[in-house]
């Protein structure tokens, strides 16, 4: 895509569908008659991410203004490639320093409007910097959708059977080779003794006492933080199964033992005349009058959960740690396929799009199997 300011050009259409597409996600996760409402804190951790999106959108919009080109992923996830990511992330830690030796912007405008008077030109140079300063200062405050948003502990209490306590840890990554946003949570209790001391009380409540201001980053044992920021990082890739991601973070940490990990898939994102992943829904969807109307949103939430835990074991000559079972739900292909014990497949649409699909008879096939949500005016209706 090449830039250009004209919202009826591609990168226009795009940057306005995007734009109303995550707006809608927003509207929709706030919304405590939806699905993902009914979730506990699962909402208000998807929102935390979709704010970190429009931010990165609003940054590429910012870095048009002066740049070449931005790619997104036409014929698959809808969403910009992954070098836009890395660079953007690139931006992000260089940014203070580069600022320094860009002009002030009252300077910058000062200059330009001294350009035009002296020359009867338009300054191209000087607006390049106001533009990249501009760029540089949305960027510089970090929230972003980074190649991976690090582990952020948002709820601590206790299992009464277990007398553990557990903690409900989400990170977010954005996927390579799908070019896909991705949200990760986990509830995972720690057996590590100095924890359960500090956090757990005789009767197996939560030691109020204990002041934990949350949220906290990083997993909330200080003794494996560190070694949990690396795992996440090995282990948030698309390809990986939720099942597989899970069995490995048993496997790896003797002392946490995962209870429920759940990860929420972002896209496909659908744009009239930008993607062509489904030829039909596109075919449709340039009909819509509204660029800002002519989109569909998708994502996949999967689950996988133990259903029991083998008790550690310790004999003379070997020992084994406690370990989950997890369900995987195999009299559902797609679940089996997944590597899940659940999942739903969401799609949130505009009324004037889903008019047009409905018109054109393509809304219960383009459909089947979602969730479907449809916003208008503002307001969120499901289940349709």
């Amino acid at each position: 895509m090449k830039p250009n300011a004209n919202p009826t050009s591609p990168v226009g259409r795009y940057f306005a569908s995007i734009s109303a597409a995550l707006e809608g996600l927003d509207i929709f996760l706030r919304d405590d008659r939806s699905p993902l409402y009914r979730h506990g804190l699962v909402a208000k951790i998807v929102t935390e991410y979709v704010k970190r999106l429009e931010t990165s959108f609003g940054c590429w919009r910012h870095h048009l203004d002066y740049a070449s080109t931005f790619r997104i992923s036409r014929a698959e996830s809808g969403f910009p490639v992954f070098q836009n990511v890395l660079e953007l992330e690139n931006d992000r830690r260089t940014a203070k320093a580069r600022l320094a030796e860009i002009a002030d912007p009252d300077t910058l405008r000062s200059e330009m409007a001294d350009f035009i008077l002296r020359h009867k030109a338009f300054p191209k140079d000087l607006q390049r910097a106001m533009a990249e300063r501009l760029y540089l200062e949305a960027v510089q405050d970090g929230h972003v959708f980074s190649p991976l948003v690090l582990p952020e502990t948002v709820k601590v209490s206790v299992n009464p059977k277990t007398k553990r306590p557990f903690y409900l840890t989400h990170w977010g990554a954005f996927d390579g080779a799908s070019n896909l946003p991705m949200v990760y949570s986990v509830t995972v209790e720690d057996s590590s003794p100095d924890l359960v001391k500090m956090l757990v009380t005789r009767d197996g409540k939560l030691n109020e006492k204990v002041k934990i201001p949350l949220p906290v980053g990083g997993l909330l044992n200080p003794e494996l933080a560190r070694e949990f920021d690396a795992f996440v990082e090995r282990n948030s890739a698309y390809s990986l199964s939720p099942s597989t991601i899970a069995t490995n973070m048993d496997k790896d940490f003797e002392l946490l033992h995962p209870k429920q990990l759940r990860r929420i898939v972002l896209g496909p994102f659908y744009s009239a005349g930008i993607t062509e992943h489904n030829a039909r829904v596109n075919a449709i969807l340039e009909n819509v009058a509204d660029p800002a109307n002519a989109w569909l949103l998708t994502w996949t939430i999967q689950d996988i959960y133990s259903k029991a835990e083998k008790p550690a074991r310790k004999g003379l000559w070997s020992s084994q740690p406690a370990r989950e079972e997890f369900h995987i739900e195999t009299d559902d292909l797609d679940a089996a396929r997944m590597g899940v014990s659940s999942y739903e497949k969401h799609a949130l649409i505009p009324h004037e799009a889903y008019q047009a699909l409905y018109a054109a008879g393509e809304a219960e096939t383009v459909f089947a199997g979602y969730k479907t949500h449809i916003i208008s005016g503002g307001q969120v209706i499901s289940d349709v």
